[in-house]
């Protein structure tokens, strides 16, 4: 007889179970999107570089490298998924990371400053997945609490 509040049922055999697999996963295709994206001068990264610089070259060339970065950093997460670990993608990711926090706190002052034609509801809702990707990479960078 099963003991209450036992699970039953077959184990993934993944740490941190499927969760953490989908987590990983989405993570990791979040910075490869966003790392193509940026060096094809779409997508947010360059958003980002463009409301720091001003939609100045220097500012697509930073765009371009922080791309890079992502990208490698992305696919760096999926081989981990297999096992092989990599000594300095805690740090890329926290590079990432700081990356994003500097772009929330621009879009949260362009907002102010400028308005938005968009409703109350949907600025929280940009803003709260904003903040979903910016704690998805603290703690993928295992500085955070990973």
């Amino acid at each position: 007889m099963a003991k209450s509040g036992a699970r039953s049922g077959v184990k993934s055999g993944i740490k941190g179970g499927w969760g953490q697999l989908i987590w990983s996963v989405s993570v990791a295709l979040y910075l490869i999107a966003n790392g193509i994206l940026g060096l094809n001068k779409t997508g947010q990264i360059k958003a980002i570089f463009d409301y720091i610089f001003n939609y100045s070259s220097f500012g697509d060339m930073v765009a371009m490298i922080v791309s890079v970065i992502s990208l490698f950093a992305g696919i760096l997460v999926l081989f981990e998924l297999f096992k092989v670990k990599f000594t300095f993608l805690d740090e890329l990711l926290f590079i990432v990371a700081i990356i994003w926090a500097v772009y929330i706190v621009i879009e949260v002052i362009y907002w102010f400053r400028e308005g938005v034609a968009e409703g109350f509801w949907i600025i929280v809702q940009k803003l709260a997945i904003d903040l979903m990707v910016l704690g998805s990479l603290l703690i993928a960078s295992k500085r955070f609490g990973g």
